[in-house]
């Protein structure tokens, strides 16, 4: 048995070529039973993300070589061109590999959670297209534990590290119990999902998104159950509005130092946390002079972001302990799976030996034999027929120089240094 772990990634490869090399979820089931049925892989499963395309392999014998053609036929690449951008790892160097990219250390972001899910995905697509078995299983659940316990024992998916999560986070600095307080929105853009996203999933009273137009803010407001309006509604909704975050494409400021001492006075100076996250910015500078605002700029939150990213490099150099000793503790228990095969051949041929001495006994004593003498014989018989093979094959071990395996004999039959035991000749 042999594992592999090849493809490329945002490290390795272009996004030209990435895009080359991804996979679509309607490709997947017909691309895994074509890769076992063209090359020497027993069982495989595809990871293809925005950010990787990765094959990971199970074999008789390590055949990287042959995957590799497979992948660069498949996508109508040259077999050179691919190389250029790939990686391959084998064995022990696979393992971990899988271990590392599941907790987050080989992404784009550090300690990103959401490759986990993805690689729960590509392990249930193989399943389907039943091209996992049980070592490449072994291996997926051995690299969820792994990744369960990065999570659990390290910091490093604590502290945000994207702007909008940076936003909120701060917000909940300010604002104890985000439950009780209401947002509003300006713009409709990814980065304003996310936000919404967040600000959803800390349960946010009530948020409200302003769009220029309508349509787009409805569209947005309609996965989290917020309010949409337009840019214009935005006095009358900045007096209710405890957190503001904008992020438009306007090339002048929509949110200006007036129309939020209106809404001050309104709410009777209760505090206003806002963040501006346009390049240019949408809310005047000069509205962070006010009293009772809390005005941060996408360099304040860049600053979040950064230390927050060297807080995750710090909890990276744990995880990376703990995902080398899970790859270890795996290899060790795949080598003691290997010997099952062979006990089991070796109990069966006992129990064969076995059988066969009992029946003689049972035949002696049934036609009158001396319990005692049949007793003794069954014991001889069964100890020479035990020990014949391994006896024969030592003697011939031993002719031929093979001391190592003299050596693993006393070691595997438990023999003391300098036992005078033989084996019967």
């Amino acid at each position: 048995m042999a594992f592999l772990a090849l493809g490329i990634n945002h490290k390795t490869a272009s996004v030209d070529v990435r895009e080359r090399v991804a996979f679509t979820p309607e490709q997947l089931v017909d691309a895994l039973q074509q890769l076992c049925r063209l090359t020497a892989s027993r069982e495989a499963a595809i990871l293809s993300t925005c950010n990787r395309s990765e094959l990971y392999i199970e074999q008789d014998h390590l055949a990287a070589d042959a995957v590799l053609q497979w992948l660069a036929d498949y996508h109508q690449l040259s077999l050179d061109e691919l190389r250029a951008s790939a990686y391959v790892h084998e064995e022990h160097d696979a393992v971990k590999h899988m271990m590392r990219v599941a907790s987050g250390l080989d992404s784009l972001v550090l300690g990103e959670p959401q490759i986990l899910g993805q690689m729960k995905s590509a392990y249930a697509v193989a399943r389907e297209a039943g091209t996992v078995g049980p070592l490449l299983g072994r291996l997926f659940q051995a690299t969820f534990s792994a990744a369960k316990q990065v999570r659990t024992d390290t910091a490093i998916g604590e502290n945000p590290v994207s702007v909008a999560f940076a936003a909120v986070s701060l917000a909940k600095q300010i604002f104890s119990d985000l439950g009780r307080s209401q947002a509003l929105l300006i713009g409709a853009g990814e980065t304003i999902t996310l936000v919404a996203r967040h600000l959803h999933e800390q349960g946010v009273r009530r948020i409200v998104v302003a769009n220029r137009t309508l349509e787009r803010a409805s569209i947005l407001a309609e996965q989290f159950g917020a309010h949409a309006v337009l840019l214009a509604d935005i006095p009358q909704e900045l007096a209710n509005s405890d957190i503001v975050i904008s992020s438009t494409a306007s090339q002048l400021p929509i949110l200006g130092k007036g129309a939020v001492e209106s809404a001050l006075k309104q709410r009777r100076h209760k505090p206003i946390f806002m963040v501006d996250i346009a390049v240019p910015r949408d809310i005047e500078p000069q509205v962070g002079e006010l009293d009772d605002v809390y005005l941060y700029t996408v360099d304040d939150l860049h600053e979040v972001v950064a230390e927050n990213l060297k807080s995750r490099q710090g909890a990276a150099q744990a995880a990376e302990e703990l995902v080398s000793a899970g790859a270890d503790d795996f290899m060790v228990r795949l080598r003691e799976l290997a010997a099952v095969d062979v006990l089991k051949a070796y109990r069966q041929q006992s129990e064969r030996l076995r059988d066969e001495e009992l029946q003689k006994a049972l035949r002696l004593l049934g036609n009158g034999g001396n319990p005692e003498e049949v007793l003794m014989q069954l014991a001889r018989g069964l100890t020479n027929k035990l020990l014949h093979a391994p006896s024969v094959q030592l003697k011939k071990l031993s002719a031929e120089g093979r001391l190592d395996a003299l050596a693993m004999a006393q070691e595997l039959f438990a023999l003391h240094e300098g036992s005078t035991d033989k084996f019967p000749q």
